[in-house]
C-alpha cells in the first residue's frame, strides 16, 4: 500500500525552521485543494507550528539519524530491564543514558545554531523517548509540534499523539502532530514484572537520585554552554582584532606605495626642472654674449662713421 501523502507533507513541514512553517503548510494546502483532495488539505491544515524546541529535535531526526537510532535502541534496553528489576543493567544503562542524551542535546543545539536559533530546554524529550516507545518512534519520524515533559520512575504515561498511518511499516507512517502531557498517567497493574512493584521508598529514593543527578547534569550542561559561549566570544574577539590588525597593515603598505609614488614623481620634477633651467641660464649667457658683440660692431661702426666725417 502506498504511503498516505499526508506523512510526506508533514515530515518536510516539520523540518522547517518554525518562521518558515505556517507559508509552507498553507501552500501545500493550496496544491491539496487545486489537486482536488479536500480530505488531505483538512488534515494539513490542522498541522501545528513547532516549537524552536520541538524543531531542533526534528532538525536532529532529519540529519542525525544514527544518533536517534542509538536513543531508540538504548529505549527498548532500558525498558526491558526496568520491567524485569534489573539493576545491574539499569546502572549501566543510567550511565549510557546520560552520555547520549547529553550528546544529542549538544548535536541539536549545535545544528539550530547553524541556523541562528536558540533552542530551549529539550533533554526531557529525549528522556520521554527512551522511556516511552510512542515518544521514540516520533522522535524518530521528525515531526513534534511541542517538546514534551517527563519527570518519572519507569515508563511515562502516553502522551496525546495523533498519529498518521501509511504504508505497510507502522513507524515510518507516525507523525506526533500534537504531543502533551497534560492527561493523567494511566494506572498500571502492580505484577512481578511491573515497575510499580517497588516500593515506595525506592521510588522515592529512585526519584530523588535521578532528580539530583539531573539537575547535576544540567548545571554541568550549563557550564559548557557558557564555556562554549565564552569560547566563541573569545575566538570571535581574536578573530575581530586579526581582521583589524590585517586592514590596518593593508591600510599602511598603500599609505607607503603612494608615499614613493609621491617621492619618485616629485623627484622628477625636480629633475625636469633643474634640467629647464641649466637650459635657461646657457640661453642666457648666449644671449649676453650676443649683445655684447653687437655693441662692439656699433661702436666700431660709429667710430668708422665718424672717422669719415671729419
Amino acid at each position: 500500500m502506498d504511503q498516505d501523502p499526508l506523512v510526506d507533507i508533514a515530515a518536510d513541514l516539520y523540518a522547517l525552521p518554525p518562521e518558515d512553517f505556517v507559508p509552507a503548510r498553507d501552500d501545500a494546502v493550496k496544491r491539496a485543494k487545486q489537486a482536488g483532495d479536500k480530505r488531505l488539505a483538512t488534515a494539513v491544515g490542522k498541522l501545528r507550528k513547532p516549537t524552536v524546541g520541538a524543531w531542533a529535535v526534528n532538525l536532529l531526526a532529519h540529519e542525525r539519524t544514527d544518533l536517534v537510532d542509538d536513543l531508540l535502541e538504548l529505549g527498548e534496553e532500558l525498558r526491558s530491564a526496568q520491567r524485569n528489576l534489573r539493576g545491574d543493567d539499569l546502572r549501566d544503562l543510567s550511565l549510557r543514558r546520560r552520555k547520549l542524551i547529553s550528546e544529542l542535546a549538544r548535536t541539536a543545539v549545535s545544528l539550530a545554531r547553524r541556523r541562528n536559533l536558540p533552542v530551549p530546554e529539550i533533554e526531557a524529550t529525549f528522556t520521554a523517548a527512551l522511556a516511552d516507545e510512542e515518544v521514540a518512534a516520533a522522535v524518530r519520524v521528525g515531526v513534534l509540534a511541542k517538546t514534551v515533559e517527563y519527570a518519572g520512575f519507569g515508563e511515562t504515561p502516553r502522551p496525546q499523539l495523533r498519529l498518521l498511518q501509511g504504508g505497510a511499516g507502522a513507524a515510518e507512517g507516525i507523525a506526533a502532530i500534537d504531543v502533551g502531557l497534560s492527561s493523567p498517567a494511566r494506572t498500571k497493574k502492580v505484577g512481578p514484572d511491573s515497575p510499580a512493584s517497588i516500593s515506595d521508598a525506592q521510588r522515592k529514593r529512585a526519584g530523588r537520585e535521578r532528580a539530583e543527578k539531573e539537575a547535576a547534569e544540567r548545571q554541568r550542561a550549563e557550564r559548557e554552554a557558557a564555556e562554549r559561549a565564552k569560547r566563541e566570544a573569545e575566538e570571535q574577539e581574536a578573530a575581530e582584532l586579526a581582521e583589524r590588525r590585517a586592514a590596518e597593515r593593508d591600510e599602511a603598505r598603500r599609505q607607503s606605495a603612494e608615499l614613493k609614488r609621491a617621492r619618485a614623481a616629485a623627484h622628477r620634477e625636480l629633475l625636469a626642472a633643474r634640467t629647464e633651467l641649466s637650459e635657461a641660464e646657457a640661453a642666457r649667457v648666449a644671449a649676453e654674449r650676443a649683445v655684447t658683440a653687437a655693441k662692439r660692431r656699433v661702436e666700431k661702426a660709429t667710430a668708422a662713421v665718424n672717422a669719415l666725417d671729419e
